[in-house]
């Protein structure tokens, strides 16, 4: 049961209409439904107000059915409640934007009449339940809202937030994701391209697991959601029909409690092995010219994707549920239309294809029903054997779905960090607090579970920047990347919020790719608490300011909340899923460090040390205020890089761990030492914003010093690549020991 408690003292039902809206349903048609009381309005998550809404609605007391519907429209997972009048306050378009937010993906032009289509979604809930099922078909979930648009699937990513290595849970829910992950996108068939792991107490009641995908179309043969026509087919395809993942959005829209293992049912169940196949069967179908309208059948199921179509073709839809292929006997009305069952779409096909378009499916053994129709009339009618189990106003379940202005109050100022209190730490040793911690360490034991060079076409593998990707038949790659720094958006949201951009542009601007579009997903607690809400917009503020100063509009993303549990939430965690464009191979910086490089840091340092890694690893403190993110200077540096990348060997950004962990993590990979000349703790694990890490010889070197001086861009050589030991100042270890500590973290707390 939800946490939404109902104290209403009014008897569901016991106000009646006046006069019923003409050609709805009156009271007879419900007398088998159970009857619909204050604690089943309260277990579907909806409160007294919102149920006297429906009353106002439908003018009259909704049947079991239709209880559940209005649940799985207006719950937060899928309506946005709470959230959009501030997500309309994000920048969304730009030349290069072909759709944003409001289809199932958003889709950027990349040239050459191609584009990529791509977007984040959050199955935290669901993982946290069941944590295989979970992470599984949250891969699955947006792999089909990729594939839905007509483009073919090229790369995933996946952001994930544990609870403390020695909490009693983590263990398990890292071992079941991680497997979760990697069993349905191997499956499947798709490249893992990169991501992030963390881990904080924050989360020990609430994991996060964040899916990402990624996929290319030609410009002229993208597939959308809107219906159109009167009388055209309604057709269902895929997997059969289950019991799995009934009420799983209503559940996603809750926080949890100590009924949490009741909550297991409502966990969906994946097969990969089908979802390869309705994809091959999807795409064909698209390329016979059969398909008016697509939908993927994700979150509330045949609901959601039935009255999304209606609803942005502004018609209605008529379902006759005995025609849905189910896999168990004896499925209700309710349990049909809110089954979260996987890899199944929901189509409005042009009849007279319809013989072509089943063959299409039959030869990939998988269902084709015609399941119903679009209708002129403004109603989403469910019948079941001739019974009507729901006739509703379709417009208002979706787009008219309740909105509130939630009240928020400004995250308080942080007090500033005593840098002195943390100045005196041995410099190897802040470093090896950072490389033996799972948040720092080598993510090797994570990423390897997961196929990364399936298609053939991965041009980098996870571990180090961005992820890349050919664009096959072409000279062009794709750059994703993955980045948020939750406590930064503790401490301050708007500052945290722009930062999460800017880490993801420089990550991309640091392999050579010009940085396109963002997907977001707005990870966060309760928002019916004020200073929760109150992270919630700042981070909105600091991400719209960084998106449109950066050039990197958010054309889709997701929404979860309530991610509590007994009234403990979750850092707020805005996670930024960002997509570049690299025009061809001559233009990647993709080098490694070579035996004698020079090392340079292009960008002021000032030794911000507040909120910073070293601060929470080595000394247990989360202190101080967020580094300041100065956008312009974001975007000048990230101008010159790309247009000097010819002077670049190697490059990576500065962020989590500063200068340290970087060159680190550079010599680390190349298996070169390298020697540091400063042994000051803010210049060597300071969290200053708008810089990068560059390796390059003595002459490349010597032009980018002087162009960098034209540009008035600050750059200034730190150290060089060198031997088989890291030297910061007069502290040293051999590459050798620390490279130890660095790939056996992981293992070695998990294991």
């Amino acid at each position: 049961m939800v946490k939404h408690a109902c104290h209403s003292p009014f008897q569901p039902g016991a106000r009646y209409p006046k006069e019923a809206p003409s050609g709805y349903l009156g009271d007879s048609i419900h007398m088998q439904d159970p009857a619909i009381t204050s604690e089943l309005i309260a277990a579907h998550g909806l409160k007294p107000d919102e149920y006297e809404r429906i009353l106002d609605i439908i003018g009259r007391e909704p049947t079991f059915t239709e209880l559940g519907i209005f649940s799985a429209m207006w719950n937060e997972h899928c309506s946005y409640k709470s959230s959009k009048k501030w997500l309309r306050t994000l920048p969304t378009t730009g030349p290069q934007v072909i759709c944003g937010p409001g289809e199932n993906a958003g889709i950027v032009d990349i040239g050459d009449g191609q584009c990529v289509v791509f977007k984040m979604e959050s199955h935290n809930h669901p993982s946290y339940i069941e944590p295989y099922q979970g992470a599984a078909t949250g891969v699955g979930g947006i792999l089909r809202d990729v594939f839905t648009m007509g483009a073919r699937p090229i790369a995933a990513m996946n952001s994930l937030s544990f609870g403390e290595p020695s909490h009693p849970k983590t263990r398990q829910l890292v071992h079941g994701v991680v497997a979760g992950v990697g069993g349905y996108g191997n499956c499947f068939g798709v490249p893992t391209a990169g991501g992030e792991v963390r881990f904080d107490k924050a989360y020990n009641g609430n994991c996060l697991v964040n899916a990402f995908a990624a996929g290319l179309a030609e410009t002229d043969k993208i597939f959308y959601s809107a219906a159109s026509g009167v009388g055209m087919p309604v057709v269902y395809l895929g997997a059969k029909t289950g019991r799995d993942g009934v009420g799983g959005a209503t559940m996603a829209s809750a926080e949890f409690d100590d009924s949490i293992e009741e909550k297991r049912p409502t966990v969906q169940v994946g097969d990969p092995f089908t979802e390869k196949r309705l994809m091959e069967a999807t795409l064909e179908l698209m390329a016979t010219g059969a398909v008016i309208s697509i939908q993927d059948m994700g979150a509330a199921g045949l609901t959601c994707s039935a009255v999304e179509m209606g609803d942005k073709g502004g018609l209605g839809v008529k379902l006759t549920l005995e025609d849905v292929p189910q896999r168990e006997e004896n499925m209700t009305a309710y349990e049909m239309m809110l089954s979260e069952s996987q890899e199944r779409m929901l189509m409005v096909l042009k009849p007279e294809l319809e013989a072509e378009a089943r063959a299409v499916f039959e030869k990939w053994d998988l269902d084709f029903a015609i399941v119903g129709e679009t209708i002129a009339e403004d109603r989403f009618l469910i019948l079941h054997h001739n019974e009507v189990k729901a006739d509703l106003p379709l417009s208002k379940l979706s787009s008219t779905a309740p909105e509130y202005d939630r009240p928020w109050e400004e995250t308080p100022a942080a007090t500033p960090l005593d840098a002195a209190s943390v100045a005196s730490i041995d410099a190897i040793d802040g470093l090896k607090a950072l490389i033996g911690s799972p948040n720092y360490c080598s993510k090797e034991w994570v990423f390897e579970q997961y196929d990364t060079m399936v298609m053939a076409d991965t041009a980098r593998t996870p571990g180090l920047g961005a992820g890349l990707v050919r664009v096959h038949g072409s000279d062009k790659l794709l750059a994703f990347t993955s980045d948020v720094t939750p406590r930064y958006v503790k401490a301050n949201p708007v500052e945290g919020g722009k930062q999460a951009v800017a880490e993801a542009y420089r990550n991309l601007t640091a392999q050579g790719a010009l940085p396109l579009a963002t997907t977001d997903n707005m990870n966060f607690g309760n928002p019916e608490k004020p200073q929760i809400m109150g992270q919630f917009v700042g981070a909105i503020k600091g991400i719209g300011q960084a998106v449109a100063a950066l050039d990197m509009p958010i054309v889709s993303g997701n929404v979860s909340l309530y991610n509590e549990t007994d009234g403990a939430a979750i850092l707020p965690t805005p996670t930024i899923g960002a997509v570049g464009l690299i025009p061809n191979a001559e233009a990647a910086i993709t080098g490694q460090v070579q035996d004698g490089d020079v090392a340079l840091v292009l960008g002021e340092t000032t030794g911000h040390l507040g909120q910073s890694a070293l601060l929470a690893e080595a000394f247990g403190r989360i202190e101080g205020d967020a580094p300041p993110v100065d956008l312009d200077m974001e975007k000048r540096h990230g101008d010159f890089i790309r247009a000097y990348h010819d002077l670049i060997g190697a490059c990576t950004d500065l962020s989590d761990g500063g200068l340290a962990l970087a060159t680190f993590e550079l010599a680390e990979t190349a298996g070169v030492g390298v020697v540091l000349e400063d042994s000051d703790t803010g210049t060597l694990f300071g969290e200053d914003q708008a810089r990068y890490l560059i390796a390059c010889s003595e002459d490349q070197a010597k032009a980018l010093t002087a162009a960098a001086y034209k540009a008035a861009v600050p750059i200034r050589i730190v150290g060089r690549f060198t031997g088989d030991a890291v030297v910061f100042g007069s502290a040293r270890a051999p590459l050798a020991e620390l490279s130890q500590i660095f790939r056996s973290a992981f293992g070695a707390t998990f294991d």
